[in-house]
Order: structure tokens, then sequence, then C-alpha cells
């Protein structure tokens, strides 16, 4: 935002109309700034029908065909996602505004919108790098994006019994995982569906990613970490002779005669935090530590 000629790419959730109020501000701001400013189509059609102000972006984007100094992703965390599967290695740092609930990637709140860009504009802020997951399996998976900022999930589908996965950390058997499914995480997604699960926290810079059983048959199953630089490999077994893949929630049936293979992806997520903010201030703040209900 030092100059006229910074580019600003806009997502956001297109579910919450009542939202638009943070999209206005952030709008105003840009052109006060004189910024050029790109917008996802899908987002950009539904403002027009439910924002109560008259806007027309400089570019529409239609695809990840796209370029941009920041990525702006107003939502949750799932907008953020959503994003981050836009920009792809791009190296397009994203700036998250929560719009939703907890929000550990979208931690810029509405009211700190303006603080946010006048930082921005001043290079008061910092840029965290976060890993991502690749999931290679020998099927075409044309219809969903095979990399990860939070996590890939083998799990059953909705009614069936238990799944079999047979895991393997490069040529080492680990275990066969009786559950209602496995998720690996990277330490970004450590925050999400793996923590829900008795997952560990991980910090982001710890080069690691976690495996965590969803609802395990045997009680003394516990997550593992492993070196982020590892293959896992996965052979599923179902009575129903399916599972479902998920890859940061976007989800595919698929026959459990379909190996897996997750690898860390050769590309990296860049965040914008604000200055002054890091990661233990968005864990601490987010999971309410340090603060006793009985004082």
């Amino acid at each position: 935002m030092k100059n006229s000629t910074t580019k600003f790419a806009l997502f956001g959730n297109t579910f919450q109309p009542e939202k638009s109020s943070a999209l206005f501000l952030v709008i105003q701001t840009l052109q006060a700034a004189s910024a050029t400013i790109a917008m996802e189509k899908m987002f950009y059609d539904f403002t027009r029908q439910h924002a109560p102000f008259p806007f027309t972006p400089d570019e529409i984007i239609e695809d990840r065909n796209f370029t941009a100094n920041f990525a702006v992703s107003l939502g949750g965390d799932g907008t953020f996602l959503k994003t981050a599967e836009f920009v792809g290695d791009k190296e397009i740092p994203i700036i998250g505004i929560n719009t939703g609930h907890l929000g550990f990637l979208a931690d810029t709140t509405p009211e700190e919108i303006t603080k946010m860009f006048q930082g921005l504009s001043h290079g008061e802020y910092t840029i965290e790098k976060r890993s991502v997951l690749h999931v290679i399996t020998p099927v075409e998976m044309q219809s969903i994006y095979p990399y990860a900022l939070n996590e890939v999930a083998v799990l059953k589908h909705d009614n069936s019994s238990m799944i079999g996965i047979e895991t393997h950390v490069e040529e080492h058997y680990l275990n066969t995982y009786q559950s209602d499914g496995i998720i690996v995480c990277t330490p970004t997604g450590s925050t999400g569906y793996s923590l829900s699960n008795g997952g560990p926290i991980i910090a982001p810079n710890s080069n690691s990613i976690a495996i965590t059983a969803v609802a395990p048959h045997s009680l003394n199953i516990r997550p593992v970490l492993l070196n982020d630089d590892c293959t896992i490999n996965l052979k599923i077994n179902s009575r129903n002779h399916n599972f479902l893949l998920s890859i940061d929630g976007r989800s595919l049936s698929l026959s459990d005669t379909t190996p897996i293979t997750i690898r860390k992806a050769p590309y990296y997520i860049y965040i914008v935090r604000k200055y002054g903010c890091d990661y233990y201030d968005t864990l601490r703040n987010k999971l309410m530590w340090g603060i006793d209900k009985r004082l």
C-alpha cells in the first residue's frame, strides 16, 4: 500500500450478507489509498446482490490465474482456507479479517481493519510462513484441489462401520488404525479438526506434522508427531468398500482400493500478522488461556 500500484485480491464469505459492513470498510480504506482492487467472482456477485453500496472492482478473479501484492480473506477460517486454495504457490501474503467465530487464521477483527491497513502502508506487519500438505493418489482428482493448509482426513462414510487404515511412514509400518478415520495435519491445522480429536497443538515453525485418530477402537491409540519431510502411505479397508477423503474440508468419495500418499508440498502459504502480534498471542487469546473465571 506504499503506492498506487499495490493490488489487493478480495475473497469472502458468500453466506452472511449482514457482515458486508467489514467489506465496505476494507474497500473504503483501499480506495482512499488509491490501491488496485480485484475481487473473486462469486464473492463479487454475492455482494452486488446483498451489499448496501455500489462498487465495481478493477478486476474480477474467475480462477487461480491472477496476480496481487496481497490477498484479503473476509470471513472465518473456512474462507481463509478457500483463499489459500486460490493463492496456491503464488507466494501472495494473505490478510485474514475475521467476521466468523473463533478465527485462528483470520485473526484481524472488523474493528482493527483501519489499523491493519495503516500498518501495511508503513511496513508495520510481519509475515508467517506456513507449510502445506500434498495428497497423491493413482486416480484423477480433477474435482478437488490436492493441497491442504490445515489437514487431510481419511474418514468412514456417514453410516458405515469403522474403517481400517494401514499406515506406513516412509517404508516403516506404523499402525493399522481401526477407527472412524485419521487426520494428518500441519502445524496450522493442529488447532482445528485434529485438536477437537485430542491432537497436539504444534508451533508453526516446528517442521512437524501429526497423525490423530478419529474415535479409535482401541484406548491406547495416541497422536503421533512426525518430521514434515516424511512420506505417509495409507491403505484403507472398509466393509462398504469406500471411504471419504477430505482435504481442508473439500471431500471426495473413493474406493478402498485407492492408496493415499501424503507428503509436504513444494510451496508455503504466507500469512500477514499485525505488528506486535504473533502466533502465541493468537493462541492465548483464542483459547482464553490465563483467564481465571474465579477472579
